[in-house]
């Protein structure tokens, strides 16, 4: 039986009109991620890399630090990575290869960009392991690979497949970190969700697994982590700390996302708890799961939701004042459905010489601006012992590399 013109007229004019409702709630802030950049970054933070050292250079950087573009038209680069030899490499999953930026000649810009290994899956991780020899792991969209590297002419060959992941859904980055200490041999691999929120098939999903660095069982390391994109080693603690992404469509400041130290056999609450063991009635209104220790443990740190936190890196020891030691910088890649956007920077985590939380302060920020369109989105982070900290950008298609100058410049150059 044919359905009457009207009805068909009228269930067509509710639909638009909940998609409108829709799209104003939840989209009417994704502008600035996926829009062009609104400048060209390279050209506005000017030929010598100073704060100000063009008109209209929109960063803004702490006191003492100033800032260069140390290379450029990547496409959109995002995991950093040092080689045996102190080369940088960065993984670009948008191109499906891995490339090396040498700065041979020492003067804070790559000299040439060299494909280190092309025809990947959405690389994405990647992690070196010495022992003797020196071996590149990358992990593309599904699967772990291990390759034989060469320092000298920045070239991988494939030796073997040590995982198989899931592909497909809502988060496709898996990101490598081998254990510290005496469990250096077990390879960490963070596997996002398939969805926004649900309950997963696949039970590889929203995980952070587990593999011996030669190939072996995957094992679970720790579960309810929606999409954990990066992790990293506490210099002092040795633990394990990583960002966490929380679920879409709870309004602009619902849920937190995360900072968490991730221990082996806990669960992070995800799909049903959130934040401080909050617990998700949206998705759980029957209430079938309580959001308490031992079942679920909480976040270390809330941070504003739909930040979209990526890369997390430590200030060492080494190399730096004692007042940066153990503090923590984390990018913001920055929201997408949220009505006012937000993120879109690097953030400062500060705590005292016994680890308490102090706060959070901008370190660098100015890549969105006021208009509500954006420069770039940083991703990675790496902070080195000579001062220095590299900050890859999958939108502007760059790596920045900050400088921490001494006291006798603070005044002339920033």
């Amino acid at each position: 039986m044919r359905r009457p013109l009207p009805t068909i007229f009228v269930c067509g004019i509710a639909l638009l009109l909940w998609l409108a409702f829709f799209s104003w709630e939840n989209l009417r802030g994704i502008g600035p991620a996926i829009e062009r950049p609104s400048g060209d970054i390279v050209k506005l933070i000017g030929p010598h890399g100073e704060a100000g050292g063009a008109p209209g250079m929109p960063l803004k950087l702490p006191a003492g630090f100033s800032i260069s573009i140390y290379a450029k038209g990547l496409g959109g680069p995002r995991v950093m990575v040092l080689d045996p030899g102190g080369t940088l490499l960065v993984s670009i999953p948008s191109r499906g290869s891995v490339v090396a930026l040498p700065d041979e000649n020492g003067d804070g810009t790559a000299d040439r960009v060299v494909t280190v290994v092309e025809g990947l899956d959405r690389p994405h991780g990647l992690a070196f392991r010495c022992n003797p020899g020196c071996r590149l792991y990358i992990a593309e969209e599904d699967e772990v690979g291990v390759y034989s590297y060469d320092s000298m002419n920045m070239k991988a060959v494939r030796e073997k497949k040590i995982a198989d992941l899931p592909d497909g859904g809502g988060h496709v980055t898996r990101t490598l970190l081998f254990m510290p200490g005496p469990e250096d041999g077990s390879l960490l691999i963070s596997v996002g969700s398939s969805c926004n929120v649900c309950r997963e098939e696949d039970w590889r999903r929203a995980k952070i697994l587990v593999v011996p660095a030669g190939g072996g069982k995957l094992r679970t390391f720790a579960s309810g982590l929606r999409n954990s994109v990066f992790m990293a080693v506490h210099p002092g603690t040795k633990q394990i700390w990583a960002t966490e992404m929380g679920r879409d469509f709870l309004g602009d400041n619902l849920p937190p996302d995360e900072i968490n130290i991730i221990k082996k056999g806990r669960n992070y609450g995800w799909p049903f708890c959130f934040g401080r063991n909050v617990h998700d009635s949206d998705f759980d209104p029957g209430n079938r799961v309580q959001c308490r220790i031992p079942g679920t443990y909480p976040s270390h740190i809330d941070i504003p939701a739909h930040s979209a936190p990526l890369g997390l890196s430590f200030f060492p020891e080494k190399g730096w004042p004692e007042d940066f030691r153990n503090d923590l910088l984390v990018a913001y890649h920055g929201s997408w459905n949220r009505s006012v956007p937000t993120g879109y920077k690097v953030v400062r985590h500060r705590f005292d010489s016994g680890g308490k939380y102090l706060g959070a302060e901008d370190f660098v920020s100015g890549w969105l601006t006021k208009g509500g369109r954006a420069f770039g989105r940083p991703v990675d982070i790496m902070i080195r012992t000579d001062g220095t900290i590299l900050i890859s950008d999958d939108k502007a298609g760059v790596i920045y590399l900050m400088s921490r100058q001494g006291p006798a410049d603070r005044d002339t150059r920033l």
